[in-house]
């Protein structure tokens, strides 16, 4: 009698117990609770930019709850597969808890670390985990260097491990704690299958569009889970124009384009459907001069004086600017340097999903570089970084230019690097080599070269300017224009500078992230075309988007050549049809006249009155013919390229 009193007693009863679904609800709670945290944290951040109102807060909070449970079923199912093949009388060995004690571990510290990741994309993008965070996946390196040479990296994660010990110490002791009964393998067969029936059911039915339900971006970016995002932008990350968007009929979309491609230089070559091929036509003799062409890394227009800054940050460009023909009403296409890289060198709309620079098949394009190649021209990228970051080395060498980045200097042209690239002084000594050594062969010189220094870290040698490296954007601004000065004064003295066209251009603002999903101000950037005798200082104020500056260059030589480019030489183009571009990833945008029209995935096409000063919009009626017009620029632009029609 007292042996099987014994062998039925409280000790084996509580080691028979089953933490086989106590602990997934545990670190399911956990997560929730975490995310939730995160989410009034990046509220907070967001400040001002975020409208208040009730039912955008109940959308936050509520949307956001679904998506943090959604994402609590993906992010579990590990620690259901331990649970499900540990048998049971092995579920209470010192081996089983170990296991177990690391996977909740691990699993702990990702959410601690998400968290933070959130906040530092957030800070950067102004928005939660997008495809453009599974891009900077691929370049390890560089991102993490980054972050290390931003943020103290090795502090936040001390303390991040000591958290992650901590919680995970309390998981274990609450999921013994609410611990279930003994569970057979058959019983927990049958929940985990429900279980991946549930996960399977979540992940065909429901998407990430859920939480658009504001005309306020941050409420829609807030009532996500980041951690889910970056899970949909990896399914996502490039997008088919045809099934995702709203579109014209082909032969009515055919014949759009090529009326709005026609300008009065131009004559088509064919009549294949889509087909945009032209023969431009200047008059007068053709000027061979050298282009430099400086694209600048997120050189936002509202950090010049000449656009109204008094912060004195920009004196060299502020001062070219007044010997320049400066161009006052551009917009970047898109929000990174990919983008603006496709813009100025194969001078098409933004498609998308990713830029052409990162796609498959984007070699043998009608290019910049073909074009000069053509005319006799030596044709150069260079590049203050690695080539291989973002397939920039692959695509500009596959398209007619010869890539010379930072493995072209010793340590003794280093003055200073980041994780990005050499500090742009050293960048523009490069190409000063570069550009004179081409320069001897009697042949022109085309020479795109694109700076990083203004980029986080933004660090730069110490004592070039009054502001210490690694305390602000300001800073790094500042640098880049001592820089792109110094440059321009030791070009002067060079042989070649008399027969040198400068374009100085941003390749992107500096940040894109408003209470409107296109804030247009924020896309306004800088162009300024500078040569002595040959340029007449000036203003330019129409419209113009980034495309049409590789067109306008072209014209302004007097080169008659065959073109498949998308853009207007701004110089020949009729008053009346000055149009831009400006994009995310999956939200297209058309500015025309007053108008802002703009595509997303779902087929949905809004038309909006945009203020061009601080970037909110006004819904409007529909425009049919600007609504047509934009569909047909984007729709045809996707064609074109996934049907091969920017090849040369």
């Amino acid at each position: 009698m007292d042996s099987a009193t014994q062998r039925v007693g409280t000790p084996s009863t509580v080691r028979s117990k089953s933490t086989f679904l106590s602990r997934p609800l545990i670190i399911a709670l956990l997560l929730v609770c975490i995310s939730m945290l995160t989410r009034i944290t990046l509220m907070l951040k967001a400040g001002n930019g975020v409208d208040y109102s009730l039912t955008n807060m109940l959308g936050i909070f509520g949307i956001g709850l679904f998506y943090d449970i959604l994402n609590s079923l993906y992010f579990l199912i590990p620690v259901m597969l331990l649970g499900w093949v540990t048998p049971t009388r092995y579920a209470g060995k010192m081996g089983s808890k170990i296991a177990a004690g690391i996977l909740q571990f691990i699993l702990v510290f990702l959410l601690l670390l998400n968290a933070v990741s959130e906040w530092v994309f957030w800070d950067e993008f102004g928005s939660r985990f997008n495809f453009i965070a599974v891009d900077y996946l691929v370049y390890t390196q560089e991102v993490v260097g980054n972050i290390r040479q931003s943020y103290p990296v090795e502090t936040i994660i001390g303390v991040l491990l000591i958290l992650a010990v901590l919680l995970t110490i309390l998981v274990s002791r609450l999921s013994s704690r609410f611990a279930f009964g003994p569970m057979r393998f058959g019983r927990r067969s049958l929940v985990i299958g429900a279980y991946f029936l549930i996960v399977v059911t979540v992940f065909m039915t429901v998407d990430n569009r859920i939480r658009q339900f504001s005309r306020n971006v941050y409420v829609n970016e807030l009532a996500g889970n980041g951690m889910y995002e970056l899970f949909a932008a990896y399914l996502n990350n490039e997008l088919d124009y045809n099934q995702f968007y709203i579109k014209l009929d082909d032969q009515q979309a055919s014949s759009t384009i090529r009326s709005l491609v026609k300008t009065p230089e131009s004559r088509f070559t064919d009549n294949k459907p889509f087909s945009i091929e032209r023969d431009i036509v200047n008059t007068g003799a053709e000027l061979h001069k050298n282009i430099i062409l400086i694209s600048v890394e997120s050189l936002s227009a509202d950090f010049l004086g000449s656009f109204g800054n008094t912060q004195g940050i920009t004196p060299s460009l502020d001062s070219l600017a007044r010997q320049s023909l400066l161009f006052t009403n551009l917009y970047a296409t898109g929000t990174r340097t990919v983008r603006g890289l496709e813009a100025l060198s194969i001078c098409t709309p933004p498609t998308p999903g990713q830029s052409i620079v990162r796609r498959p098949r984007n070699e043998g394009l009608f290019s910049m570089g073909s074009v000069l190649q053509n005319k006799g021209y030596q044709t150069r990228f260079i590049y203050g970084g690695y080539g291989y970051f973002d397939n920039m080395g692959y695509f500009f060498g596959h398209n007619n230019y010869k890539v010379v980045d930072r493995t072209a200097l010793s340590k003794k042209d280093i003055d200073y690097e980041n994780i990005w690239g050499v500090a742009d002084e050293n960048l523009f000594e490069l190409a000063a080599r570069e550009i004179a050594s081409a320069s001897k062969t009697g042949k022109p010189v085309f020479a795109h070269i694109m700076t990083t220094s203004n980029h986080r870290p933004y660090t730069y040698p110490e004592g070039r300017i009054d502001i210490p490296s690694h305390t602000s954007r300001e800073g790094a601004v500042k640098y880049t224009d001592f820089a792109i000065g110094q440059f321009i004064r030791n070009a002067r003295n060079q042989p070649w500078f008399k027969n040198t066209l400068f374009i100085i251009v941003a390749d992107h603002c500096a940040s894109s992230a408003g209470k409107t999903d296109l804030p247009v101000n924020k896309y306004k950037i800088p162009l300024m075309m500078y040569a002595p005798g040959f340029i007449e200082p000036g203003v330019m104020p129409r419209l113009m988007s980034q495309i049409d500056i590789g067109p306008t260059v072209l014209g302004l030589l007097n080169f008659s050549y065959r073109s498949k480019f998308f853009g207007y030489d701004i110089f020949k183009l009729e008053p009346g049809r000055e149009r831009a571009f400006v994009s995310t990833y999956q939200s297209l945008g058309y500015i025309k006249h007053d108008s802002l029209i703009v595509l997303k995935p779902q087929r949905i096409a809004a038309t909006f009155t945009p203020n061009f000063t601080d970037g909110s919009t006004t819904p409007a009626s529909q425009n049919t013919q600007l609504l047509d017009e934009a569909i047909a620029w984007y729709q045809s632009a996707s064609f074109q390229f996934r049907n091969g029609l920017m090849k040369k």
